[in-house]
């Protein structure tokens, strides 16, 4: 069962939505419903997210995101279209059902950090705790475990104005964490931090993900971070579904000029990976060096200074295939050609 499933979401805002919905349902862009003083944030958005899984919307302002992931906790009902959370539909859920989902189920990790200057680090990181009703001393215990999953360890006493802007959303991820639910959503999480301090943030994401294993929605504008970061991606344009796939699968087959554009300017060599460079029916020996199936083709480069060929293994260690330096250099060629 998936963990959360969005089923033809729409969100109109103005009074004649529901009129609006009919028109866009019939494929009408969103610009045709002006007419009827309104504005049409999300059109026709179905996906599933499964358990473990990044999954990561992606687009441009204005396409549709931020508006999305508000409906998948409850915070905007849908105009039309259905939400569902391990297959409980939320939107016909009341107040109360919704809080108590958002305390349990789901947590959230804001653009804007979103900490309340008043209280410490630790009490921030306790702050969900705190509303599920969990007393004083589990509550500490869960968020000092947080606290130090995310490197804030020692920094308890602190208070939010005494923090970095990198270590005040380290606070919010620490509260999301400490929530102990299976999905977290992340609405441009890192965008407001500078670029070395959010490069920091997108590894230290992926290593928490290696051994914790949440679901994660993630939004974003910046399409090399959506790359690196999602198991797959969402492109949103003008509330619209563009495409979802792997970064691979979006790269190598863009399913039209619009998302082609969007993508011509990646760093495909951070992106492409070691499968896809696998020589066809080739085995390197026992004693080559041993690289994993998603390691980037940056990183094959500098492996191969030593190395004629390397054995590509995937997650559980068993050998899937070979690269030279002749495949490599072949992938690079395509990925820097447009070819692949």
């Amino acid at each position: 069962m998936p963990a959360l499933r969005a089923d033809h979401l729409y969100k109109v805002f103005g009074r004649q939505a529901p009129a609006a919905v009919k028109r866009l349902a019939d494929g009408s862009h969103r610009d045709t419903v002006a007419d009827l003083d309104v504005t049409a944030a999300v059109i026709d958005v179905s996906f599933e997210v499964e358990p473990g899984e990044i999954f990561v919307v992606m687009g441009l302002s204005g396409s549709g995101k931020s508006t999305l992931i508000r409906m998948l906790n409850g915070l905007l009902e849908p105009t039309s279209g259905t939400v569902e959370v391990t297959g409980t539909d939320i939107t016909g859920l009341s107040r109360k059902e919704l809080l108590k989902l958002r305390g349990e189920r789901i947590s959230m990790v804001f653009q804007h950090f979103a900490l309340l200057p008043h209280r410490t680090v630790l009490e921030n990181a306790a702050y969900g705790l705190e509303l599920r009703g969990l007393s004083r001393g589990e509550r500490a215990e869960k968020a000092r475990e947080t606290l130090g999953l995310v490197g804030l360890a020692g920094w308890e006493d602190k208070y939010p104005h005494q923090l970095s802007g990198g270590m005040q959303q380290r606070v919010g991820l620490a509260r999301a964490l400490a929530a102990d639910t299976d999905i977290v959503l992340m609405d441009e999480a890192f965008s407001a931090l500078d670029p070395l301090i959010r490069r920091d943030m997108q590894t230290q994401l992926l290593e928490l993900q290696a051994s914790l294993g949440k679901t994660i929605v993630f939004i974003t504008h910046d399409l090399n971070e959506a790359m690196r970061l999602g198991d797959r991606i969402c492109v949103l344009r003008d509330g619209r579904v563009a495409q979802i796939g792997t970064a691979q699968e979006i790269l190598d087959e863009p399913a039209n000029d619009y998302v082609a554009r969007f993508t011509e300017d990646v760093d495909r060599t951070r992106v492409l990976t070691a499968a896809s460079a696998l020589e066809p029916g080739a085995e390197a020996g026992d004693d080559c060096p041993e690289v994993g199936a998603d390691t980037t083709l940056a990183d094959l480069c500098t492996g191969m200074a030593e190395a004629e060929h390397l054995r590509v293994v995937d997650e559980d260690g068993s050998v899937i295939g070979s690269v030279s330096r002749a495949s490599v250099m072949a992938a690079l060629s395509g990925a820097r050609g447009g070819e692949r």
